[in-house]
């Protein structure tokens, strides 16, 4: 029998494994987009103020909150996801170092706290004047005394907000990465193509939303060569697969003639990538109107690549057998 297919052969009888693993659905993929995104928001905005000062636009005093709630809606959908959701404590009653899954869960509990701080302190005077009407008396004190901590330690703040965010967009790439009996997920260079991915869509989403021009200029040659480190990643991955073992090359065989060729090439490598990085090179180059068409198609690349890859690292290699 040949071992590079035992997996195919010894988990045949199991209905949840072949032909494919159906154990992780559209919500998975909504987590993995979301959770990327608020990944990109957090860092770029805490690396912005770091490099250049405190930012200008209107978006980055509100970008910390923005950002939770749309990790909260991304919570949503992974919750839904739970088999036995009242079980989710279970997660937090050990920390295991070897785990991505464990690392990951934590790292979740330090976002809210952490973005919390950074947004207040991000806010101008008058937002955190409105905010704390609304706190109850009793909560007043604490309240002010969170507010001096965001303001005299800011420096801190965004140091540790920018590798939160950094290691909130790489672990799920490095949890599916442990999974080596999914041929689709089995390589290392899956958690910094998630983190990249998760930087260019969070460029994306503040790019949206109108920023002051020299901020715009900035996030946009960043997601350049976030762009372009994502495309060299790909190229890796399919070479490593294309060259590696023999289910190495099945796993190659999805995105290279494959069933999910068309949509990979299409969605992710052509529109989401290759398009998006020619045209925000053309504009600098050329000077010409910002467009928020680069990144819209940066968001449907983000979306689609943990998509395909989410559903290809489920086929079972029998599938994949002449």
């Amino acid at each position: 029998m040949n071992t590079t297919l035992l997996e195919s052969v010894t988990t045949r009888a199991n209905h949840l494994i072949d032909p494919g693993l159906a154990i992780w659905g559209w919500q998975i993929t909504v987590y993995l987009f979301l959770g990327g995104m608020v990944a990109g928001i957090l860092s770029l905005s805490a690396l912005l103020e770091l490099r250049h000062g405190k930012p200008t636009s209107p978006i980055f005093r509100t970008a910390p909150f923005w950002a939770l709630g749309i990790l909260s809606i991304g919570m949503v959908a992974l919750f839904l996801d739970l088999e036995y959701p009242l079980h989710v404590w279970r997660f937090y009653s050990r920390f295991q170092t070897a785990s991505p899954m464990s690392w990951g869960s934590w790292i979740l509990v330090a976002v809210y706290p952490a973005a919390l701080v950074f947004g207040l302190g991000s806010l101008d005077d008058g937002g955190r004047a409105w905010i704390r009407k609304g706190v109850p008396a009793k909560l007043e004190g604490i309240y002010d005394k969170l507010v001096k901590h965001a303001l005299e330690r800011r420096r801190e703040i965004l140091i540790g907000i920018f590798f939160i965010g950094l290691g909130h967009g790489v672990y799920p790439g490095l949890l599916l990465g442990t999974m080596a009996a999914r041929l689709q997920w089995n390589s290392a260079l899956l958690g910094p193509l998630f983190l990249m991915s998760g930087i260019s869509t969070g460029a994306a989403f503040l790019l949206l939303t109108g920023l002051h021009e020299e901020e715009r200029k900035r996030l946009v040659r960043w997601d350049v060569n976030a762009i372009g480190t994502e495309l060299v990643l790909i190229l890796l991955m399919l070479i490593g697969f294309a060259y590696g073992t023999e289910s190495a090359r099945f796993a190659a065989g999805n995105f290279l003639g494959g069933p999910y060729t068309p949509a990979f090439w299409s969605l992710v490598v052509i529109l989401g990538l290759v398009v998006p990085l020619l045209m925000e090179a053309v504009e600098a180059r050329r000077h010409l109107p910002f467009t928020l068409v680069t990144p819209a198609l940066v968001l449907v690349g983000g979306l689609a690549l943990r998509a395909i890859l989410l559903v290809a690292g489920q086929e079972s290699a029998f599938r994949l057998i002449p």
